[in-house]
């Protein structure tokens, strides 16, 4: 299942694709400014099956304003496009980002905090094809491929 990751925000949306054995995530540029329809764009354009967008959350797991700003986008999308679209938890993906982005990935910060978000939400329980995966973490170790070594395909 092809899987499109979005790290939505104010200015721009981070974005990352996934292969369609839901197996490598990769980054795509960025779409300035963020709008929903250049998101439909993407998902026809690449035969996208489900958007997981990132839910921003704070360390205690309490939802702030930016949260509530994610979830309208999500419900903008929703009433756009006629495939699953689903919120996931995107805490420590930026920080995950600048990670990669030292150790020598060249994709946008917001695409690779995008494409950690996607290859957690593909490793979570029962994968992408499993059911709801709503509002779980994004957090965890990173890999060698995520630390910017390895996966030259995944862009990370």
């Amino acid at each position: 299942m092809r899987v499109l990751a979005l790290d939505h925000g104010t200015v721009r949306i981070g974005c990352a694709l996934s292969d369609p054995s839901g197996t490598l995530a990769t980054p795509l540029p960025v779409i300035e400014p963020p709008e929903a329809r250049a998101v439909s764009e993407l998902v026809e354009e690449h035969g996208v099956e489900r958007v997981v967008v990132g839910l921003p959350l704070h360390l205690s797991g309490e939802e702030g304003a930016q949260a509530g700003l994610a979830r309208s986008f999500c419900r903008e999308l929703e009433a756009m496009l006629a495939i699953p679209v689903e919120t996931y938890d995107e805490r420590l993906t930026t920080r995950m980002a600048d990670v990669s982005r030292r150790g020598g990935a060249t994709a946008a910060r917001d695409s690779l905090a995008a494409a950690h978000l996607l290859e957690s939400y593909l490793a979570s329980a029962g994968g992408p094809a499993g059911g709801d995966h709503d509002e779980k973490a994004a957090g965890g170790d990173l890999d060698q491929r995520s630390a910017g070594g390895g996966d030259e395909e995944s862009g990370l």
